[in-house]
């Protein structure tokens, strides 16, 4: 008898996560859920990644609602979503309390299957979130990021899928983030899992090399049991290979899928149409890039170090950044690159080339992985980076999770009555600051999406010259403007691409601006003194650690600022009195701006 191979469909999750910034809104996913339920699927990924953070910072829906919409459409399907382990949906570890919350809720609005990865492959790290889908009874799928180095081998995978299922997962995946396998890889690393496991094996790979289909038929004939594929309307490029293309190539080296022809060509033609409706998010990157074999930074990453650089009129220095990632990944221990160590790395690099003397600066991530913070690194760190990110500060040896106190009851009195639900208390826990925006407004009434411009915006009846280009530092940038808010009282969203990569910019207005800062709205002086405090590199006010009048010494910090996701100290560059601070929370800042005036 002909074995199956069992498929899970990505395009409600991954597929149009990879291709069009995770914009498709609910609207757009219902209509065709009745051909997804009935087309054979083993399960649907439906939620997880970045879904939950778009829907709340950019779709203005409610994440757990759209869950519960999927679980009614699609009444005869597993529904699938991905979860980083202790981090959950967002960039830090959560307490264990906050952890079984979330996948109770989860489990309880529709979520059958849970794929958990750590970034570090620290088993560690998965123990809570696998219990608690235990525990649910739902499917735990223990995950292994995919990765290259020399601490990185088909002998230690073995040993992490078979932790995995000691802590009990139903299934193995290998996930494939930046589309590092090759044919032959894949096919000796499901073999070897096969031998030595006795549980279902999942592949997860990404399109971003060129090599996922072949990749999936040379798993398929080393016996792994289930394939991710994206319909052919959101697959290849950093997505997935085709499911339509995999059905023909699977069926015909005689394995069955069970799925049914015609109406994947029914869902195909339908977010052909979808997909053209977000052509404002299309990246540059969408074709198959095999630099990522060079350089092992994913498709996502790239364009996001790429615009950090254009900012800075530095792209120039592309070459430089992705010559630095492999050094700041070896002196890291090699860490998969993959959220949020892609980020963690990616970051560190830039600010390497960038200062022009590697850690001058050091962000606050890389400081929390090298204490142990993030879990055991792959590898030994380098020692003295150690030293001078922590000082005599001790690493940490256990579960990192094992040092938080319980969080749920102080993050209810935090939102207090703007939560109408537990579910509300875990949206604020994952996006403190665009959560409590988004429940705020939810409860106002006055939640409003970004807006979609028409495909054929570009005729002479668009509202606003969307297309122009402009020119800074000698670089010259494509700008589309895709969308503007409506406007409000404090402020208006514009939304734009950069040379194909989604951006979005919020301009306050002069009363907004006056309330909140005692600088003349909208205007920082540049810097010039040795005193002005400046950044390096684009970002956003965290926190601010002085005040006007206040004493610092050199070596002070006294902003965090974030940029790229990660956090970064500002240290005062000489001693003396804040004479003037022009920032607050929130702020977007810029490279050469004074942001703090320090007089000795």
């Amino acid at each position: 008898m002909s074995k199956k191979i069992n498929i899970t469909d990505v395009v409600l999750r991954d597929g149009n996560q990879s291709l069009i910034a995770t914009r498709m809104r609910i609207d757009d996913m219902l209509p065709i859920c009745d051909a997804l339920d009935k087309a054979g699927f083993w399960s649907l990924e439906v939620w997880g990644g970045a879904t939950f953070d778009s829907c709340v910072r950019f779709l203005k829906e409610d994440p757990w609602e759209r869950l519960r919409t999927l679980r009614k459409a699609l009444p005869n399907t597993r529904l699938q979503m991905l979860l980083r382990g202790q981090n959950l949906l967002g960039y830090r570890h959560y307490p264990d309390d906050v952890v079984e919350a979330f996948v109770a809720k989860s489990a309880e609005n529709g979520i059958d299957v849970f794929r958990i990865f750590d970034a570090l492959n620290d088993v560690r790290n998965l123990e809570t979130a696998i219990a608690a889908t235990v525990k649910a009874g739902k499917h735990a799928q223990g995950t292994i990021c995919y990765t290259a180095s020399p601490v990185h081998t088909v002998k230690g995978f073995v040993k992490q899928a078979k932790q995995m299922a000691k802590m009990g997962c139903h299934s193995i995946a290998i996930k494939d983030m930046a589309g590092l396998l090759t044919p032959q890889l894949t096919f000796d690393l499901v073999s070897a899992l096969k031998k030595e496991i006795d549980l279902p094996l999942f592949l997860h790979s990404h399109y971003t090399s060129g090599m996922a289909s072949m990749c999936q038929l040379k798993a398929v004939e080393a016996g792994v049991d289930h394939i991710d594929t994206a319909i052919s309307a959101f697959a290849g490029g950093t997505s997935h290979p085709p499911t339509e293309t995999m059905k023909a190539v699977l069926e015909a080296a005689g394995y069955k899928t069970g799925l049914d022809a015609e109406l994947l060509e029914k869902i195909a033609s339908h977010f052909r149409e979808v997909r053209r409706k977000y052509h404002q998010f299309e990246s540059e990157y969408n074709g198959v890039d095999t630099q990522v074999l060079l350089s092992q930074v994913p498709g996502g990453m790239m364009s996001n170090l790429a615009n950090q650089l254009k900012e800075q009129g530095a792209l120039n220095r592309i070459q430089e950044v992705f010559a630095e990632i492999p050094r700041v990944r070896k002196d890291l221990g090699y860490p998969p690159l993959v959220t949020p160590s892609s980020q963690i790395v990616g970051t560190q690099a830039v600010l390497n080339v960038i200062s022009g003397k590697r850690y001058e600066t050091i962000t606050n991530e890389v400081k929390r992985y090298l204490q142990g913070l993030y879990g055991a690194a792959p590898a030994e760190v380098d020692a003295a980076l150690r030293k001078r990110a922590i000082g005599s500060e001790d690493v940490v040896d256990c579960r990192p999770a094992d040092l938080l106190s319980p969080e749920l009851d102080s993050l209810r009195a935090k939102i207090g009555d703007e939560a109408r639900s537990e579910e509300d208390v875990l949206t604020y826990a994952m996006f403190p600051d665009v959560g409590m925006s988004y429940l705020q407004n939810r409860n106002k009434g006055t939640l409003k999406p970004e807006v979609l411009l028409p495909p054929d915006a570009s005729s002479a009846s668009a509202s606003v010259a969307h297309e122009f280009k402009i020119t800074v530092h000698g670089e010259t940038y494509d700008i589309h403007v895709t969308g503007v808010s409506p406007s409000s009282d404090n402020e208006r969203r514009f939304y734009m691409t950069v040379d194909g990569e989604p951006e979005e910019i919020t301009i306050e207005s002069s009363a907004a601006q006056e309330a909140s800062s005692d600088a003349k709205p909208g205007r920082r002086p540049r810097a010039t003194a040795p005193g002005h405090v400046t950044a390096t590199m684009p970002g956003n006010v965290v926190e601010v650690l002085v005040e006007q009048g206040g004493k610092v010494s050199a070596g002070d910090p006294v902003l965090v600022i974030e940029a790229m996701k990660m956090e970064t100290e500002i240290k005062a560059p000489v001693s003396g009195t804040v004479m003037s601070v022009y920032v607050k929370k929130g702020d977007r800042i810029t490279p050469s701006e004074t942001l703090v005036d320090i007089q000795g």
